[in-house]
């Protein structure tokens, strides 16, 4: 038998993308969003079915996010948001009137998820109309489904709110006994938190969860998955509950020594995390390995995360194509491993790419200390206190978008691309003049994508069409693909940033990713050690620092918003990653001089978590996300010994914040930290957002800013 755990909802040509900012626009109705979610939901359904899949799922397809979902399946809905005209995205991305819900990353993933918020207060009351919904929509196209929803335990971990499990299990319960009274024979509940590392108290709520759970009378049968690791000690604990199945991720995670006697096993053997074809004798010999009443190949975890086909990648060089799978390639390969499984034969074994040889190890490199940094920069640089400045990015308007796509068809001649930049920059840097920030940007127009703008430039890379994954709402990114040694051929940013420093007094930051966001933010290569993957980027990166310093420009951003991502779950594995990770970012870095400026920006990931390694970047300024995660921010970076921008508005959102709520903001960072190493900046890039948006933000922002410097003296 064959299932997996979910699939890519945003469509193969970005469907629900445009679907959903039409609606937001106001250029759609809902019911028109609503019909373009159903038509989608069909053609996947379609799709597995005819590629020979076993189980289907459903309900993994959202509008936004699947624990956003989840809050209002469980009636967690804040107060406030019940009275907005579209509630749901209310809190996904706010209103004029209200902020949105706090945001972070999905475990290790790029993909990021609307946080619950719970309190004390919060009333738990089922709404299952969408995941019967979807049930009812699949029957009628002929195909019987498993609802997925998230499980309780991870729901309320993700929630800071595991005391509430008793209040939850009710609603969680009348939600099994509607699925049952519908019909429905298994229903999948995500539990990936149970791979991380669980104190006792935490796997006594997993016992009292699906020892309730599993023993209703009405229910259809469960499947508790995991992903993204081993469930270590969860797996005895699960397995001694009434559930019927499990499901493992045999990629990251390990084959259990113990059988499990009276248990279904979903076997994630094909790996739904990266982009290479599945060794059929290694899955296979897993498969085999699995000591269980009944085994079920699986992908490690939901398709979400990686491309719909690689069938429409005509401009991949043929031997790189040959290596790689998609969601339907995937699909494809649990499929033909069930038969070989059920039918007890021996795959062919590929020939696998030989293996490269590693770089050196992760050379120590330092800087001058911070406070001769410090003061070589405030000599050059002459900034204000709390001084302004932005992440990056500048709205991309819809007349580069279309230059862009009309290059690539050939149908725009290179030079006039190229003016239409020099327009842009020449814009932005305008704006920014007359706004009256500090250190400005040239706003990247020349970019489609922070990460696939330097895999474009670099030897080692691959650039998909189509190869779109979401990361949140609307929001798709590329991922490029590492399949060779990467190396630097020339210089990637310096002729726009120098060209906007030509245009103004004021400094102008030079803008590159960092090498583990560059990494991470890709389908890295499978046949050497993500390290040394980010050794080499790092020494690219280290090269376009040099030659930024040499063309003029007195301050340099590297970002790194990926760092908190590829920390492993388990703890006992983290401080190597961190070792590594922070070493190859100075590696990148420390070439500059002591009065060039190295500034860094983190988002949405949780850093206050990581701080001792974000000091450990060495890094001059750190921007970093705090309108929405506000004091767990704060809190953490009291003391901070560096410069330090706790962004004061959220970019993700359209609403545009008053001065006076900036101003507030910026009180509450000033309390924890001293105004001489106090930024102002955005959460993030502006990328996503409107010049009109922008403009009347930022004048917000500086407006802030200068009242307080009236203040301070």
């Amino acid at each position: 038998m064959s299932t997996v755990l979910g699939y890519p909802r945003i469509g193969p040509r970005r469907e629900l993308k445009r679907a959903l900012e039409s609606y937001w626009d106001g250029r759609s109705t809902r019911r028109e969003l609503e019909e373009e979610g159903a038509r989608l939901r069909a053609a996947t359904w379609r799709r597995l079915a005819e590629l020979g899949l076993g189980e289907l799922p459903s309900n993994t397809f959202s509008f936004y996010d699947q624990v956003l979902d989840t809050a209002v399946l469980l009636g967690a809905v804040p107060e406030r948001y019940q009275t907005a005209e579209d509630p749901y995205f209310a809190m996904a991305r706010g209103t004029d009137g209200l902020a949105p819900l706090r945001m972070t990353k999905w475990f290790d993933t790029n993909y990021h998820y609307i946080v619950p918020e719970i309190g004390p207060e919060t009333v738990f009351t089922l709404d299952a109309a969408k995941p019967l919904a979807e049930v009812r929509e699949a029957r009628a196209l002929g195909h019987e489904t498993r609802p997925v929803i998230v499980g309780p335990v991870t729901f309320l971990l993700l929630s800071g709110a595991l005391d509430r499990l008793e209040d939850v299990l009710g609603p969680y319960a009348d939600l099994l006994a509607a699925l049952a009274a519908e019909g429905v024979a298994w229903v999948q509940l995500d539990e990936p938190a149970l791979v991380t590392d669980l104190t006792p108290a935490q796997l006594d709520a997993v016992r009292a969860a699906y020892d309730r759970l599993g023993a209703l009378s009405a229910r259809p049968r469960i499947l508790v998955a995991s992903y993204f690791g081993d469930l270590g000690a969860a797996l005895p604990v699960l397995a001694a509950t009434p559930v019927e199945a499990i499901g493992l991720d045999l990629v990251r995670g390990r084959v259990p020594e113990t059988p499990l006697d009276g248990k279904t096993v979903v076997a994630g053997v094909v790996s739904g995390r990266d982009v290479w074809r599945t060794d059929p004798g290694r899955a296979l010999a897993r498969l085999r390995a699995v000591r269980a009443d009944r085994v079920v190949v699986s992908t490690s975890c939901s398709l979400q995360h990686v491309p719909y086909s690689t069938a429409a990648e005509d401009d991949l060089a043929p031997e790189l194509l040959s290596r790689l799978a998609f969601a339907e390639e995937k699909v494809a390969e649990v499929v033909e491993l069930a038969r070989l499984l059920a039918e007890g034969a021996a795959p062919a074994v590929p020939e696998g790419p030989a293996a490269a040889a590693a770089p050196d190890h992760v050379r120590p490199a330092a800087r001058s200390p911070y406070p001769v940094r410090a003061a070589a920069q405030a000599g050059h640089l002459n900034l204000p206190k709390l001084p302004t400045t932005t992440i990056g990015s500048f709205p991309q308007t819809g007349e580069l978008r279309r230059a862009r796509a009309e290059v690539a068809a050939g149908k725009l001649a290179e030079g006039d691309y190229e003016a239409l930049v020099r327009r842009e920059i020449e814009h932005a840097v305008q704006v920014q003049e007359d706004l009256g920030l500090d250190v400005l940007v040239h706003g990247e127009p020349e970019r489609n994508d922070m990460v696939q703008y330097f895999a474009e430039h670099l030897d080692g890379f691959a650039v998909t069409k189509h190869g779109w994954v979401q990361s949140y709402g609307s929001r798709c990114t590329r991922p490029p693909i590492i399949h060779g040694d990467v190396r630097r051929p020339e210089p990637i940013t310096v002729r726009w940033a120098a060209y906007a420093q030509s245009l103004t007094g004021r400094p102008v930051k030079g803008m590159l990713t960092g090498p583990v966001t560059i990494v991470a933010w890709s389908f890295d290569r499978d046949d050497l050690p993500v390290r040394d993957v980010v050794c080499q980027v790092a020494d690219a990166i280290a090269e376009e620092v040099r030659d930024l310093e040499a063309a003029g420009l007195s301050v340099i951003q590297v970002d790194e918003p990926a760092l908190r991502e590829l920390l492993p779950l388990r703890a006992a594995e983290q401080p190597a990653y961190l070792e590594w990770a922070v070493a190859a970012y100075r590696r990148a870095t420390a070439v500059a001089a002591d009065r060039t400026q190295i500034h860094t920006h983190l988002c949405y990931s949780d850093a206050d978590q990581i701080l001792a390694a974000i000091d450990g970047l060495d890094a001059d300024v750190t921007t970093i996300e705090s309108a929405r995660s506000g004091r767990r921010i704060l809190d953490a970076v009291s003391g901070y010994s560096r410069g330090l921008g706790p962004g004061v508005y959220d970019i993700h959102s359209p609403r545009v914040p008053s001065a006076e709520e900036v101003g507030e903001r910026l009180a509450a960072t000033l309390k924890v930290l001293p105004a001489e190493r106090v930024w102002v900046n955005p959460d993030c890039g502006l990328k996503t957002r409107t010049y009109p948006q922008v403009e009347a933000s930022l004048g917000n922002v500086v407006t802030a800013a200068r009242r307080l410097r009236e203040t301070l003296g």
